[in-house]
């Protein structure tokens, strides 16, 4: 197995807190460029101004595209006609069309392409879905709530089109939901709140339903929550069984008692993947959560709320 040289593209602070620690503690990975528009890249790696000079300029075998997602569909096309294997951060794209054409000329060009659910890689998720495998839900709750200036502060992008608004959280709750439910998801009802100055919304409810549900399946986002991030889901199954996913899916209980479930962890979980990929020359594609997400948009009734300043 060869070593991995992985550039970055969009070397902001996901880029910064997960993807080069991660990098720098695999074996099979080695950073050998990033872009940053500031120049203001990684210590003692070439940083460039662009993907397409970053291209020209590094050897590499993979990128990782860590910008925002309105963007990504033309750098991942580019990087992947280049010859490189492709991770994308979450979401993948602002469409489900796009993402299903960088599908196909990765399968094309016999390149990887990832599409990554961070959320999903704690190790507590799959202990989750192997609970609830062949089962029927009785009900299942989605709370998401965090304060976007903690998270997002300054960041504009988010709240034009393309840039999900307080789905951009959300969908990690949904990335989450369609890997532990046992069938289908899709959505019945959505309520989209939209501040009167932007163009995203700031908080949303969704009442959704399964094959694999008799009873209601709620979700619950919100970006003006104070005092602390509430990233919980709970599912009562038909006979009667109580399990809960705490912390954006970091901890799991059943009956009120806590479960063991072990992991390296978010990122390092998502680049061990990704380099089995590579080595196989083959992609993991999943589109489910921004399925989800665009039918929240599809479906959903916009009320307007106070101005958002921040």
């Amino acid at each position: 197995m060869s070593l991995i040289r992985v550039g970055i593209v969009g070397y902001g602070k996901i880029a910064q807190d997960q993807h080069v620690p991660s990098i720098e503690g695999d074996p099979r990975f080695v950073l050998a460029a990033t872009v940053s528009r500031g120049g203001n890249g990684h210590p003692g790696i070439p940083c460039f101004p662009s993907h397409t000079a970053m291209l020209e300029g590094a050897e590499l075998d993979a990128v990782a595209i860590c910008t925002p997602p309105s963007v990504r569909y033309d750098i991942a096309r580019d990087c992947l006609l280049a010859g490189k294997h492709a991770l994308l951060e979450k979401p993948p794209g602002i469409s489900l069309g796009e993402v299903e054409a960088l599908a196909r000329l990765a399968e094309t060009r016999k390149l990887s392409l990832f599409t990554t659910w961070h959320a999903q890689h704690n190790a507590a998720v799959p202990a989750a879905a192997a609970l609830l495998a062949d089962r029927t839900i009785a009900s299942m709750r989605i709370t998401w709530r965090e304060d976007v200036r903690k998270w997002h502060p300054g960041q504009q992008w988010i709240w034009e089109p393309g840039g999900f608004g307080v789905f951009d959280p959300g969908i990690n709750a949904l990335s989450i939901a369609t890997r532990i439910v046992p069938a289908t998801l899709f959505v019945r009802d959505a309520q989209l709140f939209f501040p009167a100055n932007r163009q995203a919304p700031i908080a949303a409810r969704l009442r959704l339903a399964s094959p694999a549900s008799k009873g209601a399946i709620e979700a619950e986002f919100d970006w003006r929550h104070e005092g602390g991030e509430a990233w919980d889901i709970e599912v009562e199954t038909a006979d009667g069984e109580r399990i809960r996913l705490a912390e954006g899916g970091s901890k799991l209980s059943r009956g009120g008692a806590p479960v063991a479930a072990s992991g390296p962890g978010e990122y390092p979980s998502i680049y061990a993947a990704f380099a089995a990929l590579v080595d196989a020359k083959g992609s993991h594609v999943d589109l489910a959560p921004l399925r989800l997400t665009a039918e929240a948009f599809m479906l959903g009734r916009r009320t307007q709320v106070e101005p958002f300043e921040g």
